[in-house]
């Protein structure tokens, strides 16, 4: 797709930018990273990997609860994202996998548990394929077994998606952040975080070329073979989710035969950000015993 700035892109994120910004940044092969790692440093690590729109900040909530219980955490916006930086090319899981493998064995960190939400459910899945050093994997909300949207047939053109993205992606992106969270509260926090991220100039293509090249349905093979791994593995789903809705649950259970298996009522998409105590909990108890089986 050819480089485009979308409307309310204002601002310019460079190395000047980043002396004001919080959090930490490392060079990787394809540019900068942004991240946190923060907590006890003597607790395990866990690696949270976010969603498609979403920054780092997205795991404050979950990252502190965490952090009281004992663990640490590495939190990171994946590149397009947050104040990670935009790059030319295409936005596929080959870039996204090959950062979060860079980013964590450039820190060197020690053997690690996983949490992917979303679209970074995908991503954890494919990052933990063939590795050693992972101790558990847990899954909300994950993306990869729903219907293709309707609209999928605008992201074949690369002027139709670049057109769309440039005009009216703004409007697209404040309407899909509207199903993400059930609360009130939540999605105030969701959108502001989002909105600011989104001035950077690149964000929209970012966003634009994700959808055309990282496949977020039919990945019921990348379910399966991680449900054949002897990574142990939880599943947690919001019970109100409209974006991966609960409806796919049966088949993610059946694919990826979880040691554990929670669903939390009164919740949307988002449940390490609308319930970040209750996750933060399963998270806890999930690692303390994880090839413990719960009643499924």
């Amino acid at each position: 797709m050819r480089y485009f700035v979308g409307q309310g892109e204002d601002l310019l994120l460079d190395d000047r930018a980043r002396r004001d910004l919080r959090g930490s940044f490392i060079e990787l092969s394809h540019g900068v990273t942004h991240y946190e790692l923060a907590g006890p440093e003597d607790g395990e690590t866990v690696v949270l990997t976010g969603g498609l729109t979403v920054p780092l900040f997205y795991w404050d909530g979950l990252a502190e609860h965490l952090h009281g219980l004992g663990f640490r955490t590495l939190a990171f916006s994946a590149y397009g994202r947050g104040y990670s930086q935009r790059l030319i090319g295409d936005y596929d899981e080959a870039l996204f996998v090959g950062q979060l493998t860079e980013l964590v064995d450039t820190l060197r960190l020690p053997p690690h548990h996983v949490v992917g939400t979303s679209m970074g459910a995908v991503i954890a899945m494919a990052y933990v394929a063939g590795r050693s050093d992972i101790k558990s994997l847990t899954l909300a909300g994950p993306a990869g077994l729903s219907d293709a949207p309707a609209s999928r047939w605008l992201f074949k053109s690369d002027p139709l998606a670049a057109l769309v993205g440039r005009r009216l992606g703004r409007r697209l992106l404040e309407s899909h952040l509207g199903h993400n969270v059930r609360d009130e509260a939540s999605a105030a926090v969701l959108t502001r975080m989002v909105r600011d991220a989104f001035r950077y100039q690149g964000s929209m293509y970012a966003l634009f070329s994700t959808l055309q090249n990282l496949p977020l349905h039919g990945r019921a093979e990348l379910f399966r073979s991680t449900g054949r791994s002897d990574i142990p593995t939880m599943l947690i789903w919001g019970d109100d989710d409209h974006v991966t809705p609960i409806d796919s649950l049966e088949e993610a259970r059946t694919l990826l035969r979880p040691q554990q298996c929670h669903v939390i009522t009164q919740c949307g998409h988002m449940t390490p950000l609308e319930r970040p105590d209750a996750v933060a909990s399963l998270v806890a108890s999930f690692t303390t015993n994880p090839t413990e089986r719960l009643e499924q």
